[in-house]
């Protein structure tokens, strides 16, 4: 069997223009990267309405028997266009973090890929150099400013902007800078984030033309005077210089699947820590040049979804046409209780036991948002009949339809019936609406999420939360939508409760307000963010021949 690596390289790409022209682009409207990968100029897209309907890609709660949330989003697109549609899929950047740790990339896997998946799993164009370098560069300018004389009272022992790095570092969490004597620097306490779950991940991804970037990125809270008035990056005149490195990083990438569909891959914010989907300009680029928008949201859709629906939509105005939860037998059967070691025989009672998990995301779709959705059971071959038959069952009594798909193994041939099922959900009238309303407090925000998407009892908050939340609440942030920091492997706050538990409380620790993205950041539970790398990490696997090719890339 090939590795997604060996498939990738042995696949014929067409030149990046080819794939332009397939939207209505010409060689003026897009900006090269080599043969395979360009950026779109925000020319190419003046005047132009948005004409697609958007269809949203999500999951169960992931298990390390693994979903193929990704891949099936890219197998999808394929689909529609083998069945004559006018398509584009529309992906997060992979961060490096989980390409030399643990997780893997983001391009999807076997024949449902984008390519050239080494590029957009390493460097690709560039992006989130430029992202970490202005969040570093306001980092410098805000140290600075405390060295020059303090011009603003910036309290140190009160600064909440982190500097950030696209990897793995737990080394960084937490650490001390600015040692070293008088010359070099103030002395205090600071640390690091992943680049990923970065304010200015978000800002990007969440803005909305380049004015609006500035903007965002002017309103940007790096921490608090002595009086408790806050300080933003456009108090320390950082903006524009922030803005001048993430000029070409707002333009959207393009790239292709490996059977030519085009693809739009830009931002790559984690949905456990940030708020989990692709930037809302290639969103919103795809919308304008697709009939049909495939995208994806990270992790389950108690995470990726919740965000894309309650804070990317609202944000943007985006409605969405249809909404594909994936699901696998395997996954299932670890929610009910079987080791991964063990996922082959059949094994209907470990099913049902794990079937409430899908079920409640799939309760959520329809009745908490009013989005038509359908389920897509990556088949493998070890499922039996009797299995698939339980899965279709019980999905058909929440009035779902359930698709097998075996893109993995046929790419876009293997996702014609789910391509079908999504085209006729389009055509269905829907009732979309958010998990809550702005008015609501923080709090209640909380409350509703916890209770109506996670199936929780209720919230509890330690002191410094109270604090927090009160904080923000008087400094005008309340109405501002909440983004749930939260593990991905559980709906609870504790990652070992699998399945739908019922019952529990979410505690939450702390809470910082994100005020270029426009959201606050809720954390629960133990979630960091800046992960660390596993016993035996993935770059360990990793190596580069002497003609360049690259190798153990998945």
């Amino acid at each position: 069997m090939k590795s997604d690596i060996e498939i990738a390289q042995a696949a014929k790409k067409r030149p990046i223009l080819e794939i332009a022209q397939k939207l209505g682009l010409g060689e003026e409207d897009i900006e090269y990267y080599g043969k395979y990968k360009a950026k779109i100029l925000p020319s190419a897209l003046a005047g132009k309405r948005e004409k697609g309907k958007l269809i949203l890609v999500t999951a169960i709660t992931p298990t390390p028997a693994g979903e193929g949330k990704t891949t099936t989003t890219i197998g999808l697109a394929d689909g529609l266009a083998r069945i004559g549609k006018q398509v584009v899929v529309a992906l997060r950047e992979p961060s490096l973090g989980p390409v030399f740790g643990i997780k893997g990339g983001a391009a999807g896997g076997g024949y449902a890929q984008v390519v050239p998946m080494e590029d957009i799993n390493l460097h690709f164009t560039g992006d989130f150099h430029a992202i970490g370098a202005a969040n570093n560069l306001l980092a410098a300018m805000l140290d600075n400013h405390i060295f020059q004389g303090n011009a603003l009272g910036i309290d140190p022992a009160r600064i909440t902007w982190k500097r950030c790095v696209d990897m793995n570092d737990r080394q960084l969490r937490y650490i001390e800078d600015g040692l070293g004597g008088p010359k070099s620097g103030v002395p205090r306490k600071d640390g690091f984030d992943i680049t990923v779950a970065s304010e200015v991940m978000a800002v990007l991804c969440l803005a909305s033309s380049f004015a609006d970037l500035k903007a965002r990125l002017a309103r940007i809270i790096v921490g608090y005077t002595y009086e408790g008035k806050p300080v933003t990056a456009g108090d320390l005149k950082a903006a524009g210089a922030m803005a001048a490195l993430l000029k070409d990083a707002m333009k959207p990438n393009l790239v292709q699947t490996l059977e030519g569909t085009p693809a739009l891959v830009h931002g790559g914010p984690f949905a456990n820590i940030a708020h989990g989907c692709n930037s809302v300009a290639a969103t919103r680029a795809a919308l304008q040049l697709g009939d049909y928008v495939v995208t994806e949201a990270g992790f389950g859709a108690d995470l990726g979804a919740e965000k894309f629906l309650d804070i990317k939509c609202r944000f943007a105005g985006l409605r969405p046409a249809a909404v594909v939860i994936v699901a696998t037998v395997r996954a299932l059967k670890m929610h009910g209780g079987v080791p991964k070691t063990e996922l082959a025989g059949e094994n209907l009672a470990a099913l049902e036991r794990g079937l409430p998990n899908l079920l409640r995301h799939v309760s959520n779709i329809k009745n908490v948002y009013g989005l038509p959705a359908v389920v897509a059971v990556n088949r493998f071959p070890t499922d039996t009949d009797a299995e698939i038959q339980l899965v279709i069952e019980r999905c058909r009594a929440l009035g779902v339809n359930t698709c097998l798909s075996t893109v993995w193994a046929e790419g876009g041939k293997g996702g014609e019936a789910l391509a079908a099922e999504v085209v006729r959900l389009c055509g269905e009238k829907s009732e979309f609406r958010y998990c809550y309303g702005d008015e609501l407090s923080l709090k209640e925000k909380i409350h509703a999420v916890v209770t109506k998407i996670y199936g929780g009892k209720g919230v509890v908050y330690t002191p410094e939360a109270e604090e927090q939340i009160a904080t923000l609440e008087r400094l005008g942030f309340g109405h501002a939508p909440v983004c749930m920091a939260k593990t991905q492997y559980s709906f609870s706050d504790d990652q070992t409760k699998l399945g739908a538990p019922t019952g529990f409380d979410v505690t939450v620790r702390a809470a910082k307000v994100s005020a270029g993205a426009g959201f606050v950041v809720v954390l629960t539970g133990n979630i960091m963010t800046m992960p660390g790398l596993p016993k035996v990490p993935a770059a360990e696997n990793i190596d580069v021949d002497g003609n360049g090719n690259i190798t153990g890339l998945f």
